[in-house]
């Protein structure tokens, strides 16, 4: 097949350079363009050194971008961009795929009130598809617009999704306990975000709210019969990148083995490429998927509590975002999902 014609909107933060390494060696992607406001006429490899030889592309304005040459476009912008330029792309019939959050919540609003602004193209939403592949691999086949999933929301959905799916839990007293790296927070330069401030340090944040957990709780409620209850925590740590979910929940039948629950997770995830179950009694660990595509799982029950705990890591750059849009344009465009996707974690 021909190249696919790749547009990148705000190309400057960690995602947009995530986007950059996976698709510059994409064997069926081609990057026509890459817009930025802060930084048209600079040329990529001069802002990411790490992109010398392997792209000469400069940033261009987005107002000037000629996406009509595209066949899909990642937004990698902050909230509230992608919203305005859906309708634009999709006249032209580019297919977007956004990293952001214009597209995930489905009640239009539910999601003005947590992000405090007016969406500005609600009639798209019902044509998004949500970008979890382990959950709507057909419908993203066919998507015109996909909202590319969270990097909390992707961890707790994939740990809790075998379990609410099969009944097995009470569904009504879901706990989710994350912690992400600082990536998490973008690239936009902040107090809260310097070295002296986030180093030798740890702390929760978000706990009254936090714009993840309606995300979280659509996604699960829509798997099970009833509307979830989910206590969501998330945390900062001094890590660059990662994200961990400790995910706790009661059993319906306490008596049930471990092992059978097990059986169910590697029967779920059995012909998953990019998740991993891991032998019982495992601690999976944030490096052992860093740069990677891959989230790890294991299954424990709390010494006496009885309760089931799930641990979930991903990389929160990668199947927390970019490599995760990457896997989604794959399917969009009838590759194997996999493709340009398959390194292994870095290490150490």
């Amino acid at each position: 097949m021909k190249s696919i014609r790749v547009g990148i909107i705000g190309g400057t933060g960690y995602t947009g350079v995530e986007l950059l390494r996976l698709l510059v060696n994409h064997p069926d992607a081609e990057l026509a363009l890459i817009t930025s406001r802060s930084e048209a006429g600079r040329r990529v490899d001069d802002l990411f050194p790490s992109m010398r030889g392997f792209t000469d592309l400069a940033f261009c304005e987005p107002d000037e971008s000629d996406f009509n040459g595209c066949d899909v476009v990642f937004s990698a912008t902050p909230n509230g961009i992608a919203m305005t330029q859906a309708r634009a792309l999709m006249e032209l019939g580019v297919k977007l795929i956004d990293l952001a959050a214009d597209f995930r919540i489905k009640d239009v609003g539910l999601w003005e009130q947590w992000y405090g602004m007016t969406h500005a193209a609600p009639e798209l939403i019902k044509d998004a598809v949500y970008g979890l592949p382990e959950l709507n691999r057909e419908q993203i086949r066919t998507a015109r617009i996909v909202a590319n999933p969270g990097c909390y929301p992707t961890a707790t959905t994939l740990g809790f999704m075998p379990l609410i799916k099969n009944g097995l839990v009470e569904s009504h007293d879901l706990v989710a306990d994350t912690k992400s790296g600082v990536t998490g927070a973008g690239r936009g330069a902040s107090v809260a975000s310097l070295y002296s401030e986030v180093a030798d340090s740890f702390k929760a944040y978000g706990v009254n709210g936090h714009r993840h957990h309606p995300e979280i709780t659509q996604t699960l409620s829509e798997l099970g019969s009833a509307q979830v209850g989910l206590t969501f925590v998330p945390h900062l740590t001094p890590l660059l990148r990662g994200i961990h979910a400790t995910l706790y929940s009661n059993l319906v039948d306490n008596s049930l083995p471990l092992e059978s629950v097990q059986s169910l997770f590697e029967d779920a995830y059995r012909e998953e490429p990019f998740v991993d179950v891991l032998p019982l009694g495992s601690h999976p660990d944030t490096r052992s998927v860093k740069t990677s595509n891959m989230c790890r799982l294991a299954l424990h029950k709390a010494a006496g509590s009885g309760k089931l705990v799930v641990l979930s890591v991903i990389d929160n750059l990668t199947k927390g975002a970019a490599g995760q849009a990457v896997q989604n344009m794959n399917l969009m465009f009838g590759l194997d999902e996999s493709l340009a996707l398959m390194n292994a974690p870095v290490m150490p």
